[in-house]
This record gives structure tokens, C-alpha cells and sequence, in this order.
């Protein structure tokens, strides 16, 4: 019988009044062949897939304890792996072992959660390419996956302490996934926000109850929170050119390129680009920027754009679940404020 524990939602404990603190994480061992956006000492940024936003939500009734099937897109073999060593591989490729435990569980209970949901999509709308599998282990689409032996090699000499605390983090939180109106949440996570999480509707364009923006104002004193690169005219006229092939820049390069709405939590909504009106995602894109959350000054001929935070900015920091963990927060504390108006619902 499925049980329902409704979230609690600590808002007004932790919007707002969370001071920043520094975070740290480190990898050890030989790393073995790390997703897109993802680079040592990083977590994962782009997993939940701007594609997954759903048409409709399928109800769920229980969690269920049948393995998944996953692609394996390198021989195009589909393995069944239980629901624990996939949750387990999952947390592995997508958040750093050395985290705090409560964080390594909220990210237990999202990956859960987009497997099953996936999976409840998949079998309403069979896509062939997936030959019967629920998910692939293309991270481009599907949240990032590593087998036992993948776990072995991008842990190293520290794989026994790792994979036990990641373990023993999924054990605890395996019951459970996140729900909403009874079904599986769109879990979407970023590494870190701009100090503000970001609505899918600005992200996606598609309105999402509960991916709405909450404060994430730990995530400014996350490793790399600010970035900043530089392009002169001949490396930003290539870059524009090849995304956008029919683009007109005219003139000084400090004309090229200005800002004109930006949401509340800092993502550029427009641009001008040229001749050009584009989403401050397309220019990421473009110009292979940390996040749309960016400024743009003009200095000696070249334009120098400023990043704040790492990824979409949708749903559940990373960074900003590291940071409520060792200020003493529960994943479920974790999951409520990123996640607001969700249920933990239990099997």
C-alpha cells in the first residue's frame, strides 16, 4: 500500500536566511570518461534534459522494485540493472562522493525519481530507438549512469570508502521517490544557481509547478561560482557565425552584443546579437558559456562575459544541497526547498 509523507516545506527557515558558506569536494583515483559539462572537481550541470519536460504526467501508483533496461549505446546491448545499482550509479556520475551524506540522498531520491518517471514515459510513448530499454547511457539525453566497473575506475585507490558511502546513502532513501499530484516530479538539477534558482518556464518555456525560483544563496560561494571569458572581434564573429550562419555584425564589436530582459534570478531572458534577437541560452550555447545567468562589457576591442553559477539553474542545486547538509539540513529539508509543494511518497 502506497503511504504518502507530505514535505514539510521549511521555506521560511531557509529562504532567504541561509548565509553563504565556502564548499569544497574533491575526487581521488583514476577518473574514467566524465559526461558533457562535467570536469574534475565539477559536478553534473545539464543532466535533466530540457526534453524531458513533459506533455502529460503519468499517475504512479507504486515504486516499483523491477530492474530498469538500459542502452548501452557504444554496442547497442540492453542490460537489466536493478533499482539500487542503477540509483547507485546514477548519484556516482552525478555528484561527488566526498559531499555530505544528506545531499548525497536528495540526489538518491531525484535520480530515483527521473528513472521512474522515465520510465513510466517511456512505456506510455515507446521511442524505437531505445530498443526496449527504458533509458539509455547517453548522458546527452538521459541523467548519467556508471556500471560497477566504471564506479571502480573513477573512484581508484579511494573506490571502497566512496562506494560504501554512496550506498549506504541510496540504501537509506531507496523507499522512496519524489511526487507531485501522484506522480513522478520532472527532478531536474543544476550544479549551482546564480544565488536564485530558475523557473522552467524561463528556462524551457513550459510552466512547472514546483521548478519555480527558491533562494539558493549558498551557491555564490561554491568553487567557480563566477567565471569570466573574453573574445575578440575575429573569435566572437566565428563563434556567432557558425551558430547563427546568416548573422549581420556591423560595426565596433562593442555593438554586437547587448543585453535586453533578464528574470528575476539573473538569467538573460534576450538579447540583441547582430542583427539578432536570441535567448540568453542560444548565446550559451554559442559561445560555450557556464550559464545564462552572464553580463557583457566591452574592454580593448574584446567582449568579456561574466558567468554566475553552472548549468540550467532549474531545480535542485548541487552546490546549495552540499551546503544545507553541513548546516545541519535533511535531504528531506533539501528536497522541500528545492522542490516546494512536492510529496515524498513511500511504496
Amino acid at each position: 500500500m502506497k503511504k504518502h509523507l507530505t514535505v514539510i516545506l521549511f521555506l521560511s527557515l531557509m529562504i532567504g536566511v541561509l548565509p553563504a558558506i565556502p564548499v569544497r569536494l574533491s575526487r581521488g583515483g583514476t577518473k574514467a570518461a566524465v559526461p558533457a559539462d562535467k570536469t574534475a572537481n565539477e559536478v553534473s550541470t545539464e543532466t535533466q534534459q530540457e526534453t524531458s519536460l513533459p506533455e502529460t504526467e503519468t499517475a504512479h501508483e507504486t515504486v516499483s522494485d523491477e530492474p530498469y533496461k538500459v542502452l548501452n549505446t557504444a554496442d547497442g546491448e540492453v542490460t537489466e540493472v536493478s533499482v539500487r545499482d542503477y540509483v547507485i550509479g546514477a548519484v556516482c556520475a552525478e555528484m561527488p562522493a566526498s559531499f555530505e551524506p544528506e545531499a548525497l540522498k536528495a540526489q538518491a531520491a531525484a535520480a530515483h525519481t527521473y528513472a521512474e518517471r522515465q520510465r513510466a514515459l517511456e512505456r506510455a510513448k515507446p521511442d524505437a530507438s531505445l530498443k526496449g530499454a527504458d533509458f539509455s547511457n547517453d548522458t546527452s539525453k538521459y541523467q548519467g549512469y556508471f556500471t560497477k566497473e566504471q564506479i571502480k575506475q573513477y573512484y581508484g585507490e579511494n573506490f571502497d570508502e566512496y562506494y560504501g558511502k554512496v550506498s549506504k546513502a541510496v540504501d537509506e532513501v531507496l523507499p522512496y521517490i519524489l511526487t507531485y499530484n501522484g506522480s513522478p516530479i520532472i527532478s531536474a538539477f543544476c550544479s549551482m544557481s546564480s544565488g536564485k534558482t530558475e523557473s522552467a518556464e524561463n528556462a524551457w518555456g513550459t510552466a512547472v509547478d514546483y521548478l519555480v525560483p527558491v533562494d539558493s544563496s549558498y551557491d555564490t560561494s561554491a568553487p567557480k561560482y563566477m567565471e569570466e571569458v573574453r573574445f575578440n572581434a575575429e573569435a566572437l564573429r566565428e563563434k556567432l557565425g557558425s551558430a547563427f550562419p546568416d548573422i549581420k555584425l556591423e560595426g565596433d564589436i562593442s555593438e554586437w552584443l547587448a543585453v535586453t530582459d533578464v528574470s528575476e534570478s539573473g538569467t538573460v531572458l534576450t538579447l540583441t546579437a547582430g542583427d539578432k534577437s536570441i535567448s540568453g541560452n542560444e548565446l550559451r550555447s554559442a559561445l560555450g558559456l557556464r550559464s545564462a545567468c552572464f553580463d557583457i562589457r566591452y574592454e580593448n576591442d574584446s567582449a568579456v562575459i561574466t558567468t554566475r553559477g553552472f548549468g540550467h539553474g532549474v531545480g535542485m542545486s548541487q552546490y546549495g544541497a552540499d551546503a544545507m547538509a553541513k548546516d545541519g539540513h535533511s535531504w528531506q529539508e533539501i528536497v522541500a526547498h528545492y522542490y516546494p509543494g512536492c510529496t515524498i511518497s513511500e511504496s
